[in-house]
């Protein structure tokens, strides 16, 4: 492949990886020369969260479990609150991409470092990338201070994660990496990483779905989590994420829902202007085509494939379709009132794309 001229800038940013990292925390905030951790979770997560806090101890500055999906502006402001009611020097995320989201959105005011500790696959914790809900808007920015300071990645926190909750969470991060080999401002770095990251999703989703307990296909999941959201974190986003955070934010759909349904779709609109990347990502899922092949996954893993079945009102898609000309992310393909449409009918009935 020829590539024409580039630059890349890496994210600074420290990554853990290790089964039983977690153990590590307390030395992480130490490191970062925090000596008051708030540790943030959303209500299921309480149990995992008030764990971490007791490994912090003293310079533990208790727990937050207010974190909501999309980040809506009502909840970030009561975390900021919250966190400098506390004294907390640093934010420690626990959970999935809407504890993260919070962090994120404290730090944005705050400046508070986040230790980012993920559940989950959504890959979020990598990115400089935040999204706040106001007014059923989800508006996204990027911005350095939001970036993670440091990443621990434990294999075990996800072993308890649910095989449905795995597959959406998994091609969620598949989504990041595949925009991610179009993207305007693409380089062969990302897309090397980008490849492999899909290719390690893919294989360990599949492990998970055969045997739930395997701890190298979540090993896998999570390594694939990384790359992918890397990926998301240095280069731009296009019109599968603009979807998705439309219709997410005005529609309160759930997010890794949202991106499992959207992801094949967005690709065959993509694929003529796009085709070199569109290969490489049939080649990573080991399937022919790469938007039948992710919808034909989602499909085996017993992912939902619609977004009526996500409860998407029909006549809602109008207003998305409005959303989404109106601010548009760069595209590779000119964006186009009729295929869009057509593209918004077809992932709310849930028809199988064509390549």
């Amino acid at each position: 492949m020829q590539w024409n001229d580039f630059v890349f800038v890496a994210q600074p940013s420290r990554v853990v990886f290790a089964r039983g990292s977690l153990g590590r925390l307390a030395q992480e905030v130490a490191a970062l020369g925090a000596r008051r951790a708030l540790v943030l979770c959303t209500p299921q997560q309480m149990e995992v969260a008030q764990a971490a806090s007791a490994l912090l101890g003293p310079a533990s500055a208790g727990v937050f479990s207010g974190a909501e999906m999309h980040v809506p502006i009502e909840s970030a402001r009561r975390a900021r609150q919250h966190a400098s009611e506390v004294g907390a020097d640093c934010a420690v995320a626990i959970g999935g991409g809407s504890t993260v989201g919070l962090g994120k959105a404290i730090a944005l005011e705050s400046g508070l470092p986040i230790i980012a500790v993920p559940t989950t696959y959504a890959g979020s914790e990598m990115t400089p990338i935040y999204g706040i809900t106001e007014a059923g808007v989800k508006k996204t920015g990027r911005d350095p201070r939001v970036l993670p300071k440091t990443v621990l990645y434990d294999p075990e926190l996800s072993q308890g994660l649910s095989v449905p909750m795995s597959v959406v969470s998994g091609i969620n991060a598949i989504a990041h990496a595949a925009e991610g080999l179009y993207a305007i401002d693409g380089n062969p770095v990302m897309s090397l990483m980008a490849e492999e990251g899909i290719r390690a999703l893919a294989q360990g989703l599949r492990g998970i779905h055969r045997a739930p307990a395997d701890a190298a296909a979540r090993s896998a999941c999570l390594y694939g989590a990384w790359l992918c959201g890397s990926v998301l974190g240095h280069v731009g986003m296009s019109l599968h994420h603009k979807l998705c955070h439309t219709l997410g934010g005005t529609f309160n759909l759930p997010h890794a829902e949202t991106h499992t349904v959207v992801l094949p779709h967005a690709l065959a609109y993509n694929a003529p202007a796009a085709p070199q990347a569109i290969a490489r990502i049939a080649a990573a899922i080991g399937a022919p085509g790469a938007a039948t092949g992710l919808f034909d996954l989602a499909r085996e893993l017993g992912a939902t494939i619609s977004l009526r079945e996500l409860g998407m009102p029909k006549e809602g898609l109008r207003r998305t379709l409005e959303l989404a000309l109106a601010n548009p992310y760069w595209n590779p393909r000119p964006l186009e009132a009729g295929a869009l449409a057509e593209l918004l009918d077809d992932a709310w009935a849930g028809v199988r794309p064509r390549d």
